[in-house]
């Protein structure tokens, strides 16, 4: 007999809480293999294909496309060891959520039970499985198998039995709470789900914690001075969603209307707060537009005022004659072998002068309070890309060759912009090369990448006034900007980094000295 396993939205690692159903790669009724991509998401910081480690035929989908869950909600659901087109039918059948059972009081408080999911008793048609499930949680991150977890049963919500379904590729249903459960632990479909309230009233909650996952939720409901304990959530098991926050808002602006034989004048006003006071809080003109901080931008925003915050930041800046540099790089494509691009040359250069000036490839442990200094240099890049600015990460970029960073640079740049780079890339680095020259300007301040130590700035590369063997010359001319975090080192620490760099763009040949 078929067994209908439900696969959840897994942990994406790196801190990320939530994603957005950008892609369905399967329909109900597909049959799918082992770790193949079911569904296509956007986090924070990529856009991901989310694997399946279950093979068999998709009985249910949860979300439509553009829907943001959090990690542990479903997914999908999968009837593993259907043979014919009865046990798919079957399995499409069982996979439908039942009408919601009492709970038992005496289960209010469950057991921590160790036994394996195996073991587990099946639950409407529905058992679980460990053999055969793959472990995967990303496309690239191996698939061993996952091992059992302690589980422990909470307690059981007391519910009027109201005959509730939920369609089979509609959202996820109120009794699957995203945070029960793992992604590599197959959990059954629950045959009990809890009818969720009504848009606005808050169910009872005493003492007890607010079901809020995201912190982009708590910092909205914040932002517009809505209580989340107040509020009910529509998501699954009561979960407070984005969308449940931007209802409430649209709610508080919305003024009540007039009842017919009401005394307005004994209407009291409504006091004012804090954070409805101008000086709280700014009111946008007419014809405002507001655009959530969310995904891409909402990620750099966070990391770029957290390292103004935390990293006290110094620059040093100077001018190079890039011209011999450009000749070289001239010589070097002259063959028939791979292009050389000029940031591969650049990467090598800081590789370089980072082994003789270690201190800025570290970071520093603020709980610690000690500066860790890395021996591998993995170098970031930013780079622009229609959904934003990202930084991809060539690792061990001190061991590789000028052609091979060239080819590096150029596989990351071609993944960033087409949206496939993995967490894996985009995090890690200890070092960042910024060439915002390619936007036709010369100077820059930028802002560290945190938790790095340091960020090298270079402009644009343009014919000025030089003098060169003491005659006034046309040169190719670049402006190199190092800024540094001070708690690492002083001054001449990052000045003779720099000077260093300039060195070899206008004598490329003192690179020769350390190869």
């Amino acid at each position: 007999m078929a067994q209908v396993l439900e696969f959840r939205l897994p942990d994406l690692g790196e801190g990320l809480t939530e994603a957005e159903i950008v892609h369905w790669l399967v329909e109900v009724g597909d049959v799918v293999a082992v770790d193949q991509p079911v569904v296509e998401v956007e986090t924070a910081k990529a856009m991901v294909e989310v694997p399946c480690p279950y093979g068999g035929v998709v009985t249910a989908r949860f979300g439509e496309e553009g829907t943001e869950l959090p990690v542990g909600a479903p997914l999908i659901t999968v009837a593993v060891g259907a043979a014919g087109p009865e046990e798919v039918a079957d399995a499409l059948e069982t996979a439908s959520p039942a009408p919601p059972a009492a709970a038992d009081p005496a289960a209010a408080n469950g057991p921590v039970t160790d036994a394996p999911a195996a073991h587990a008793p099946a639950t409407n048609g529905v058992a679980r499985e460990t053999d055969g499930a793959s472990g995967n949680v990303l496309v690239g991150y191996g698939t061993a198998a996952a091992p059992a977890r302690r589980r422990r049963v909470g307690p059981t919500r007391l519910t009027a039995a109201v005959p509730h379904t939920t369609p089979a590729t509609g959202t996820p249903g109120p009794g699957d709470s995203p945070g029960s459960g793992s992604a590599d632990i197959p959990v059954p479909v629950s045959a009990g789900r809890n009818t969720p309230a009504a848009p606005g009233t808050a169910p009872a909650r005493g003492d007890g914690p607010v079901p809020v996952i995201s912190p982009l939720v708590r910092r909205l409901a914040r932002e517009h001075g809505i209580d989340l304990a107040e509020l009910a959530g529509s998501g699954p098991d009561g979960l407070i969603l984005r969308a449940d926050v931007e209802y409430a808002a649209r709610a508080a602006r919305t003024p009540p209307r007039a009842v017919p034989g009401q005394d307005h004048a004994t209407t009291p006003a409504p006091r004012p707060s804090a954070e409805s006071s101008p000086a709280g809080r700014s009111v946008p003109a007419a014809g405002a537009v507001r655009t959530p901080l969310k995904g891409v931008r909402g990620a750099v925003a966070d990391k770029l005022a957290r390292s103004r915050r935390e990293i006290p930041e110094a620059t040093v800046w100077v001018d190079a004659d890039a011209t011999e540099l450009m000749r070289a790089r001239t010589a070097m494509n002259a063959g028939t072998g791979p292009r050389i691009s000029l940031l591969a040359l650049l990467a090598r250069i800081c590789a370089a002068g980072l082994k003789r000036y270690p201190e800025l490839n570290s970071t520093v442990d603020t709980a610690a309070r000690e500066i860790v200094r890395f021996d591998a240099l993995h170098l970031g890049f930013a780079a622009q890309t229609p959904r934003g600015l990202v930084v991809p990460v060539v690792k061990d970029a001190h061991t590789r060759d000028a052609e091979s960073l060239s080819a590096e640079f150029a596989r990351l740049t071609d993944a960033a912009r087409e949206g496939r780079l993995t967490p894996a890339e985009l995090t890690g680095g200890t070092f960042t090369v910024n060439n915002y020259g390619v936007f036709g300007v010369d100077g820059s301040t930028p802002i560290i990448n945190h938790p790095e130590a340091a960020m090298l700035g270079v402009g644009r590369i343009i014919p000025r006034p030089w003098v060169h063997e003491g005659e006034l010359a046309v040169r190719q001319v670049v402006e190199l900007t190092l800024t540094f975090d001070h708690r690492v080192c002083d001054g001449g620490v990052a000045g003779g980094f720099l000077r260093y760099v300039a060195d070899c763009v206008e004598q490329p040949a003192v690179l020769l000295r350390t190869l």
